[in-house]
């Protein structure tokens, strides 16, 4: 059955502050998985591949009831809107279900997050939720209704999930060991804008959070945030829009720093590079300049939701804690 669509646009205790989420627990071999699609279609080869992998983790993959379906008319997504919000909510509700992970972005979450009964799932044990790009959304309002940590991280049934040892093996180890992945930091990380900052990291997909703006599921802002940003095949004139967007919007109002992630095909790094200073210079804030997460290669898992020490000159972003509890009982709660 499809879920009851949210009667209000009410938001959760957290919504609007600043404030640390509870994290769901670590994984350990024997866990069930959910892998869902909440956007764009599968494709069946490498969802096969990246399924794999997670069943040689020691992980029992749960295919989501329509993962594989197809829109009767928009060929970009994958099976109805009221399925995919359907999947998601029956894997979040589901008590042997221990993580939820996307097979692939797109677009899509946008059409059918609405369409979660959100109120329903809020008394639920958390679990961890993997995704990036369009999935940024759902990361968003997790964040905003239920105040639970996620994993901006790798998809199943995207090629690079099968093909990026480095990629596959650091949301492993986030997943199963996360004290062991507090330190972020990359070969091209450094500074744009040098200083420090401290505070909850939030954000994701450029594109989508600006796309998100004056919606139910977007935050008034991030102040007192750590925003993480990265795209891919947006122009420079695009992201300049994009970003303008956001500041003008007061998105950016009061965030504390920036990491700003892999910006495949949206021009010579330079350009980027220099577009991204001008824009983000007059917040006067700390910039690290391509940390390593998104859709690049060798892509970092993120925790949302997290505190963290934001060093724009050493170029890492350092975790308070872990991105995911010890406790196998209770989700933890970390302000």
């Amino acid at each position: 059955m499809p879920p009851t669509p949210t009667s209000s646009h009410g938001s959760s205790p957290v919504a609007g502050r600043p404030s640390a989420l509870r994290r769901p627990h670590a994984l350990a071999p024997g866990d069930r998985v959910a892998v869902i699609a909440p956007s764009g279609p599968i494709d069946r080869e490498r969802l096969a591949a990246g399924v794999r992998i997670l069943e040689d983790w020691g992980l029992e993959v749960v295919p989501s009831e329509h993962l594989l379906d197809a829109h009767p008319t928009a060929a970009y997504l994958a099976g109805s809107d009221e399925n995919r919000a359907a999947d998601f909510q029956r894997a979040w509700l589901d008590p042997t279900i221990a993580a939820v992970i996307c097979a692939r972005g797109g677009y899509g979450v946008q059409r059918m997050v609405d369409l979660i009964d959100w109120d329903r799932l809020r008394p639920a044990t958390p679990k961890a939720l993997v995704g990036f790009s369009d999935v940024t959304t759902l990361h968003e309002t997790v964040a905003q209704r239920l105040g639970v940590a996620t994993l901006y991280g790798p998809m199943v049934a995207a090629q690079a999930f099968a093909t990026d040892h480095a990629l596959a093996d650091h949301l492993r180890r986030t997943l199963f060991s996360p004290a062991e992945t507090t330190i972020l930091t990359s070969p091209t990380a450094a500074p744009l804008i040098s200083g420090r900052a401290h505070g909850i990291t939030a954000g994701g997909c450029a594109s989508v959070l600006a796309s998100d703006r004056g919606t139910p599921t977007a935050r008034p802002s991030f102040a007192g945030m750590i925003l993480l940003l990265e795209d891919i095949g947006e122009h420079p004139y695009q992201l300049d829009r994009i970003l303008t967007q956001l500041i003008r919007t007061g998105a950016l109002d009061g965030v504390r720093g920036i990491a700003l992630g892999s910006w495949e095909g949206c021009g010579t790094p330079s350009e980027v590079r220099a577009l991204m200073k001008e824009c983000l210079a007059p917040l006067g804030v700390p910039v690290i300049w391509e940390l390593g997460f998104g859709h690049g290669p060798a892509a970092l898992t993120v925790p949302l939701g997290v505190p963290a020490h934001l060093d724009a000159d050493a170029g890492t972003l350092t975790f308070d804690l872990p991105a995911l509890a010890d406790s196998r009982r209770t989700a933890d709660a970390v302000a």
